[in-house]
């Protein structure tokens, strides 16, 4: 499946930036980075249970959220602007 994750993590408590870094690492292990807190991933099942899992045990649910958007298989992008567009289909490379 893919999936989007877009996040927003506080950094405004001593425990912020190190939430911020654990956040993003777990969202790069398993897809890649198209914005600051924005991540595309292509997962199975049992990736999408540990990426989720992982999230959300990283997460202060009191100051940060986290949204997962479900893309249909034949989702379109449109890239503009810096940054390669990456294929969703193609090999993740970490």
């Amino acid at each position: 499946m893919k999936v989007l994750v877009v996040y927003d993590v506080s950094t405004s408590d001593s425990n912020g930036p190190r939430r911020l870094r654990r956040v993003a690492q777990a969202c790069q292990d398993f897809g890649q980075r198209v914005q600051k807190s924005v991540f595309e991933c292509s997962v199975g099942e049992t990736e999408w249970v540990r990426l989720r899992t992982r999230l959300l045990a990283e997460m202060d649910e009191r100051r940060d959220s986290v949204r997962f958007y479900f893309l249909e298989a034949d989702v379109r992008v449109e890239h503009h602007g810096a940054g390669e567009p990456w294929n969703l289909d193609g090999p993740l490379v970490v």
